[in-house]
């Protein structure tokens, strides 16, 4: 829950075909590190694409657009990519082979072997390695892993510019045909081909490009994580409590090392009277368990993240959105890296394969919607209604639900194998709590 070497495009670097400056801001390499630099020129510049926000799923697209031969624009408001960090920081492994990324201890902090899921009286469900498979994951060093694929993007032959905001979408005849942005007071325009909208929650490209990304309060889960050193616990687990605990969503605890653990919870705003009652909720749980309690905390990080179904339609002329932009976090766990990073991939792709076919109306990009959809719509609605059931469930009734789960003779950990397990074992678990 959170509140994503290769050979350079031949298009690299150069982007600005208008101004003719030369001083353009642009990113370069020099003995394997990054160095980003910013300056001033004005006028019109033009790309293929511009990826709106330097997160995992801006960075995606970005390498892959650049890697399909694009001239690739990436901007970032921030004036340091992956900083402030406003995430868990659990991984599932499997999908980091998918985005093309091998696991390093340059961004993963700390590698568990399992989760447990705690109800409020305290069943436990353990997942190791043998049921989880794929699930088992990792805890990043988040900022270092934004870097990492801003870094693999940059190699693609993608220009970096940091401290630079899109402010508007440029349309010609009802068509998204680029952006102006803005760079420390100096406003300038952006044509691209293609607008990927990669800028997160709070998208503000899919509101200028007349997308639905409209939210309900039911929809959205209030965040806060400490980062806590000092603590005790068992470091081969990440733990998950349900229950009163954080009414209508969850609290976490993923271990960076072996005393050190982000401890964090998302409320339902539905189930919120105040904002200020998610550190109330926070702190009592800390008393409460005396051992994660007695630590001190490093950081603390607040905000919010969706918890619905993915939007109805992530494609306009000229334009898309990934990620959390387009509500592609899992609304069940709150999860949303790897999700943005495959469907960055998938944007990037197509933008490539849009730049040869000369075509970038929304009929030609559906293709990237047809493509994240096939891979991963179905869990997203499926751990939305699964989200609708829990955001309502009592204590009593997360206590036997987990103990039913517990007893099952599960092969594996999923929501599908769950529900077909209780049908088998536990047919009136599910017509009592009115699981499908």
């Amino acid at each position: 829950m959170s509140p994503s070497t290769n050979s350079p495009s031949p298009h690299s670097r150069t982007g600005s075909d208008d101004t003719g400056t030369g001083n353009e801001d642009h990113c370069q390499r020099d003995a394997g590190k990054l160095y980003y630099k910013t300056s001033g020129g004005a006028g019109v510049e033009s790309y293929d694409v511009l990826v709106v926000g330097a997160g995992p799923s801006g960075s995606a697209a970005a390498k892959y657009a650049a890697k399909a031969g694009c001239r690739t624009l990436l901007i970032e408001k921030r004036t340091e990519i992956g900083t402030p960090v406003r995430c868990g920081e659990g991984i599932a492994k499997g999908w980091l082979a998918e985005i093309g990324v091998p696991p390093s201890p340059k961004f993963i902090a700390h590698e568990v072997q399992g989760a447990r899921v705690f109800a409020p009286d305290g069943t436990c469900l353990t997942i190791d390695a043998s049921l989880a498979g794929n699930e088992v994951g990792y805890t990043l060093e988040r900022d270092m892993f934004d870097r990492y694929l801003a870094a693999e993007a940059a190699r693609a032959g993608a220009e970096i510019r940091i401290r630079t905001s899109a402010t508007s979408l440029l349309k010609e005849d009802g068509k998204v045909v680029g952006a102006q942005c803005e760079h420390m007071g100096r406003t300038y325009d952006v044509r691209a081909k293609l607008v990927i909208g990669a800028d997160g929650f709070e998208s503000q490209v899919g509101r200028w490009a007349g997308l639905a990304t409209h939210l309900r309060a039911a929809d959205i889960d209030a965040c806060l994580e400490y980062t806590m050193v000092g603590v005790q616990g068992d470091a081969r687990f990440d733990d998950f409590y349900l229950g009163s605990c954080a009414p209508g969503g969850y609290l976490w605890v993923f271990w960076k090392g072996e005393d050190i653990a982000n401890v964090g919870l998302g409320v339902n705003l539905s189930r919120l009277r105040d904002k200020a009652e998610v550190k109330a909720y926070l702190d009592r749980f800390l008393r409460e368990h005396p051992d994660l309690g007695r630590g001190s905390v490093l950081s603390e990080i607040a905000g919010g993240v969706s918890v619905s179904p993915p939007l109805e339609r992530t494609v306009t002329d000229g334009c898309v959105l990934v990620g959390d932009a387009a509500r592609m976090i899992d609304p069940l766990t709150g999860g949303g890296i790897l999700n943005g990073c495959v469907a960055g991939r998938y944007a990037g792709e197509v933008a490539g394969e849009a730049l040869a076919a000369d075509d970038f109306s929304a009929a030609f990009l559906g293709r990237y919607e047809r493509r994240w959809r096939d891979r991963f719509e179905e869990g997203l609605y499926r751990n939305y209604m699964l989200k609708e059931k829990l955001r309502k469930m009592d204590d009593a009734t997360i206590n036997r639900l987990v103990r039913a789960v517990a007893d099952l003779p599960l092969r594996e950990i999923s929501g599908p194998a769950i529900l077909e397990a209780l049908r088998e074992r536990h047919p009136e678990i599910l017509q009592d709590l009115e699981l499908f």
